[in-house]
């Protein structure tokens, strides 16, 4: 799945995200909205990383990420 699907698809992949990061509050997921750049700053913020390993896992997340989690 891409960022622009994941970015459109935000609502429904929320609960995903939470799984992966689950520092980050509903209030996080509610004010990133899809936008990477700051899903990657709410990251930094919660867990005190890097911007690199922010993106990393980003990256990690999206590419294991599947059309089966719309559904």
């Amino acid at each position: 799945m891409n960022w622009d699907t994941i970015q459109g698809n935000w609502k429904q992949l929320t609960g995903q995200a939470k799984l992966q990061w689950g520092k980050l509050t509903d209030d996080d997921l509610q004010v990133v909205a899809g936008h990477r750049e700051q899903l990657a700053g709410k990251i930094q913020e919660r867990y005190g990383i890097a911007k690199d390993e922010a993106e990393k896992q980003i990256n990690d997340w999206e590419a294991k990420s599947s059309d089966d989690w719309l559904k």
